[in-house]
């Protein structure tokens, strides 16, 4: 199964059954963040691992398991930031805005803290893992 059909498998599931899924995402905290290409502008919706903040903000990782570069959506939402954001029932608009520095650390620290892939995913690459807050317009 190639990857486009993986993530159209989760993202029916995760609708279907109120921002749950399962298998290997089973448990986790799932958001599916709909952005446009910077290229083509065409709309791509891409379910995502996300994390809760102490103030209610939402933020997403851009591992691709540790690749070594980046995944086509974090290039999308920097060239275009507003995007909308499907969280459990929900659908808001929200604008991406990638962190860094010590805020940026102490995120991912507490997402690697709670879900330990994402410090394997930091472990097998050279790049820092961008962190994206999605902000509610």
């Amino acid at each position: 199964m190639d990857m486009n059909d993986f993530n159209h498998k989760v993202i029916e599931e995760f609708r279907a059954n109120g921002g749950q899924v399962g298998g290997m995402f089973e448990g986790s905290p799932m958001v599916l963040l709909t952005h446009r290409g910077a290229k083509s502008g065409t709309e791509r919706t891409t379910p995502l691992m996300s994390r809760v903040g102490d103030e209610g903000t939402l933020y997403i990782f851009a591992s691709k398991a540790g690749a070594p570069t980046s995944p086509d959506w974090f290039h999308n939402v920097v060239a275009n930031p507003q995007v909308t954001v499907e969280y459990g029932t929900e659908s808001f608009p929200a604008t991406a805005e990638p962190l860094a520095g010590a805020e940026r650390d102490k995120i991912y620290a507490a997402q690697a803290q709670a879900w330990p892939q994402f410090a394997d995913y930091a472990a097998k690459t050279d790049r820092t893992i961008p962190v994206v807050a999605l902000r509610r317009n």
